[in-house]
Formats: C-alpha cells, sequence, structure tokens
C-alpha cells in the first residue's frame, strides 16, 4: 500500500493535539518536524523504513543524537495518530546526560544583566515580565494567567494541559505588579498586555528578550523566555532540596523530566571532580 502525507491529515492531527490540550508551540513545532520530513521525503512513496532512512540522514548532517529524537518522536506519533505504526523509526539510545554546555545556562548574574539593561532602557514591561517568569517559574504560555486578579489574590490558578496547579506570587513580586497595573491603568485582565490590549505574545516575549543581549553582554544563545525557567528550577532546589516538590510547582507529571532541569553546567561538574582530589 503506497502511503503519502497530506495537508489534510497534518490538519486532523493539529485537531487531535488541539483537543488533548497540547499547547499552541507544540503543535507548531509538532507540525515544524512532519513538514520538514514531507519536504525530505519529496514524491518518494512512504516506506516502511523511511522514517529511519531521514533520522540517519540527520545525523550526517550534523544535528545532534537530541535533536534528532525530537524530531523522530512527532513523526512516530503522527504516524501512530494515521494507524501507521510499521512507519514508525526507533529514537536513539543515548546516555543520561551528565551536565549542560556552559554556553547554554543562563546564570544568575546573567540574569541580572538582563534585568538592568531593560529597566535602564525604559522597557518597564519587559524588566517586570522577566522577573515575573524567574520567579515563579511559569511557562511563557502561563503569562496569559498572571492577572490583576490572580495578582491581588497573591496566586494564580493555570490550567493547562487537562491540569490545574497554584502558582503562588510572592509577596515582592505581587507588590510590583500591583504598582504597574496602577500605573498603567489596568483594573482587570492580563497584566502584560500590548497596547491595543491583548496578552503579549510568547513571540513577542521571545524576541524582546533577544533585543538585551548585545547591551547586556549576555550569549544570545542563553537568552530565551524557558531559560528563565531553567533558573528558578535550579535556585528553588538550591533552597529547598526537594525535587517532588519543584515539579509540582513546574507542572511535570514525572519528577525525571524536572531532574533534567536540575542538570549542573560542564563547568560546575569540573569543579565537582576537582574537589575529589584524585590527581596528585
Amino acid at each position: 500500500m503506497e502511503r503519502t502525507i497530506t495537508a489534510e491529515q497534518t490538519a486532523r492531527f493539529a485537531q487531535a493535539l488541539q483537543a488533548a490540550d497540547r499547547a499552541p508551540g507544540t503543535i507548531e513545532n509538532y507540525l515544524r518536524h512532519i513538514r520538514a520530513f514531507a519536504r525530505w521525503l519529496g514524491d518518494r512513496p512512504l516506506l516502511p523504513e523511511s522514517a529511519a532512512q531521514w533520522r540517519d540522514s540527520l545525523l550526517e548532517q550534523g544535528y545532534t543524537p537530541g535533536t534528532v529524537n525530537s524530531m523522530i518522536g512527532p513523526l512516530n506519533r503522527f504516524f501512530q495518530f494515521l494507524g501507521w505504526n510499521e512507519c514508525k523509526a526507533k529514537q536513539l539510545r543515548i546516555q543520561r546526560q551528565l551536565f549542560r554546555e556552559n554556553q547554554k545556562e543562563l546564570t544568575r548574574g546573567e540574569y541580572h544583566r538582563l534585568l538592568s539593561t531593560a529597566q535602564s532602557s525604559g522597557r518597564e514591561r519587559l524588566a517586570l515580565l522577566m522577573e515575573a517568569i524567574c520567579a515563579t517559574g511559569i511557562r511563557v504560555s502561563e503569562v496569559q494567567y498572571l492577572t490583576v486578579e490572580s495578582v491581588r489574590a497573591g496566586k494564580a490558578e493555570i490550567s493547562l494541559k487537562g491540569k490545574i496547579r497554584t502558582i503562588l506570587i510572592p509577596g515582592k513580586l505581587r507588590k510590583k505588579l500591583l504598582s504597574y497595573t496602577k500605573r498603567k491603568n489596568t483594573a482587570s485582565g492580563p497584566v502584560f498586555r500590548t497596547r491595543s490590549g491583548c496578552p503579549i505574545s510568547r513571540k513577542q516575549i521571545w524576541a524582546e528578550m533577544k533585543s538585551l543581549c548585545k547591551k547586556a553582554g549576555v550569549a544570545a544563545s542563553k537568552v530565551f523566555p524557558h531559560n528563565l525557567r531553567h533558573l528558578f528550577a535550579r535556585v528553588f532546589y538550591q533552597a529547598s532540596r526537594d525535587v517532588a516538590k519543584l515539579a509540582d510547582v513546574l507542572g511535570h507529571s514525572s519528577i525525571e523530566t524536572t531532574r533534567i532541569y536540575l542538570i549542573s553546567t560542564g563547568r560546575e561538574h569540573e569543579r565537582t571532580l576537582n574537589r575529589l582530589g584524585l590527581v596528585t
């Protein structure tokens, strides 16, 4: 049986993901990888070995094993949705990561430089937004739940992916947010919004953060909203040493996901090795 990937199939798959309460960014990511595979496949028929061949070609192009797996995963899910299980490809087996590359990890000092740069540039909304993400650990897609009402209550009820969790808003942050909304004459609804009154989008947050890199002297590879969430996770764990509680705060269904956030940098790993004193 000859198979081809059509726009109608990907549209139905997207609808199924929406029905499963997948975040818009996740859906967009899934579709991007499926379309990339379809472009690679071209006019050739889809065979049981096609996905595996694509996987191998990605490795030859220099993609890292982790990136390749992140591209194969959505494709396999798409095939499963269509009932084409024989077309699925095995993911690469990767040894559990022991440390994260230094050039990707946002440090506390770099975070404060970004805040200082935003504030000195008169970009109050951006500075406060970064503080709100980093001080609560919310996802960038959850910023919309930071409303005037939730700030007054001191907590935000976040409903995402079929789950509801409560995020506490620290007192100092709460005071700053209330002062900001008062100056902006925002009586209700989302705290962070565009000039037209719409909630600020993840794309805009990403772009505004990137615009700070050069002046703040922070590598662009480290500056994106999700890295603020990673910084929150590391600092929270250092203070509490409770990975289960951290998983609840972050909204993770698996502690293993939370552990990924806590991987130390290569520099920290090297310091640990040096403290062993095994080289005379």
